[in-house]
């Protein structure tokens, strides 16, 4: 772990990776709702960690953050270590999928890096978390995911479940319900006339889901290799 890395910092990192990789800088209110603190509580944390030496992150106020070299390794070292702590207490303690996420919070910043690569050598060195998101490798490199929301397949598109976004614990077991899991195969349809849900066929069973749009940007896809 590195020694520029309290708790906070890690957490703002993190976020700030997470975001960043979505929308190309986080704004301070994104990141303020994702740590539930105020807006001027982000903005004094991005200031000190803008003036950290080395600086993690690049700064302007009205356009938000992105990180540093020195920063993107911070928040890839702590997703690494908390998607495979997710993993670890999955697959060896049997936590549910939709228990993990916040027990890993906790952890991610508790285990040392040499803690990590044993559990990782456990694992067998994974690619993926239980919900499908990519682990960082050893060398801190994290593939491009070339997936996209449920809600913006066209219909008649078959597709794999790649991931679903973990905050939410209600839905995740609201997902896991419907069996449309990770590396679950589907088809989109046509959605019921006057309806704003998202129709899909499982490829397991042939049976149709339709869920609400709401649920379905939070499941990602690649769709099948045969797609044009």
């Amino acid at each position: 772990m590195s020694d520029l890395a309290t708790q906070s910092t890690q957490d703002y990192l993190k976020v700030i990776f997470e975001l960043c990789r979505a929308e190309g800088r986080a704004s301070t209110g994104e990141i303020a709702e994702r740590l539930d603190v105020t807006p001027a509580s982000v903005t004094g944390m991005l200031k000190k960690l803008a003036e950290n030496d080395p600086p993690l992150l690049e700064y302007r106020r009205h356009r938000g953050a992105a990180l540093t070299e020195a920063g993107e390794r911070v928040a890839l070292e702590t997703i690494r270590r908390h998607r495979l702590l997710e993993l670890f207490l999955h697959e060896a303690l049997g936590y549910s999928w939709d228990e993990v996420h916040d027990e890993a919070d906790r952890l991610e910043h508790a285990i040392s890096d040499a803690l990590g690569e044993r559990i990782a050598h456990w694992l067998r060195d994974p690619a993926h978390d239980p919900h499908g998101d990519p682990i960082p490798s050893r060398e801190l490199q994290l593939p491009d995911c070339d997936t996209l929301p449920l809600d913006e397949v066209e219909p008649g598109q078959e597709a794999v479940i790649s991931r679903v976004h973990d905050r939410d614990p209600e839905l995740l077991r609201y997902v896991e319900e419907l069996s449309l899991t990770p590396d679950a195969a589907i088809t989109v349809l046509a959605p019921l006339p006057f309806s704003d849900h998202v129709r899909v066929r499982r490829a397991e069973d042939g049976e149709a889901v339709d869920i609400s749009a709401a649920v379905a940007q939070h499941i990602h896809v690649a769709l099948s290799q045969d797609e044009p």
